[in-house]
């Protein structure tokens, strides 16, 4: 499964968390509670982190590819950054940046 990722800085987890949940019809697949969450439907990965000063801001996009070897990460002409990793990759790399993440739905 190939999806495109979306990383968003939030002003607040919670308050994100239900209007996302909302605008896209389910709830997070993994939640570390005040840091992170992240959404993956059948086309995007959707994640957020709460990070008031830069809330709004578009951290960076990407795709969830599980035929992606590694997690790599490059920059494209305009600066903006671009990662490819597989769902184990991310699930792992969620637990080493945030901390073990409660889940809502399997990934």
């Amino acid at each position: 499964m190939k999806r495109f990722h979306i990383a968003l800085a939030v002003a607040n987890l919670d308050d994100s968390i239900a209007d996302y949940s909302r605008r896209l019809g389910q709830p997070p697949s993994a939640i570390v509670p005040g840091k992170y969450a992240m959404w993956r439907t059948d086309l995007l990965n959707f994640s957020i982190n709460e990070t008031p000063a830069q809330a709004g801001q578009l951290r960076h996009v990407g795709f969830e590819d599980d035929s992606a070897a590694a997690y790599s990460s490059s920059v494209d002409v305009n600066g903006l950054e671009w990662e490819l990793f597989s769902a184990a990759e991310q699930d792992a790399r969620i637990v080493s940046t945030y901390g073990k993440a409660v889940r809502s739905t399997p990934l």
